[in-house]
């Protein structure tokens, strides 16, 4: 079964690998010690300690899978290194709302990187789907959860 490659930043991939390393050096090792004092406290059947630490080797060991599974999958693009004349995935792209007349500025990155807080859109997002391959000065429309938008893209840049 071919996996589909998922697009990740390389700034994505590191922020996942760390994850994974802190999983597997600190978070691991120390569930595996809470259920080891948890069985030292006698009945595991009334144990609540013994539950808990169980409960968050599942949460861990499902986690690393997930991490894993996705580094496999990435096909990790280092903005620094695209040379193009259109909006593709990777590039900083700065909008002008022309209802409000605000500007905007997002990345488009991979899915498990996206947080518009930190001004990173997803490259599934309505958004990042309707300005993919247009070029300085173009209008977009796209339908947003606050109703249909239209912004003009300003400028981009890979960085």
């Amino acid at each position: 079964m071919a996996t589909d490659k998922q697009p990740m930043t390389l700034s994505g991939k590191f922020k996942l690998e760390e994850e994974l390393k802190n999983l597997l050096q600190v978070e691991r090792p120390q569930v595996i010690r809470a259920i080891e004092d948890a069985r030292g406290h006698g009945d595991l059947s009334e144990n609540a300690d013994y539950d808990a630490a169980k409960e968050r080797q599942a949460f861990v060991e499902a986690r690393i899978a997930e991490i894993q599974g996705k580094l496999v999958s990435a096909e990790v693009v280092d903005p620094k290194e695209i040379k193009s004349d259109r909006v593709v995935f990777g590039a900083t792209v700065a909008l002008q709302d022309l209802d409000s007349d605000e500007e905007v500025t997002y990345q488009i990155v991979g899915e498990d990187e996206a947080n518009v807080k930190e001004g990173k859109i997803s490259v599934f997002s309505p958004l990042a789907r309707s300005i993919i391959g247009k070029r300085n000065g173009d209008h977009i429309e796209f339908k947003s959860p606050k109703g249909e938008r239209e912004y003009e893209i300003l400028s981009f840049k890979f960085i």
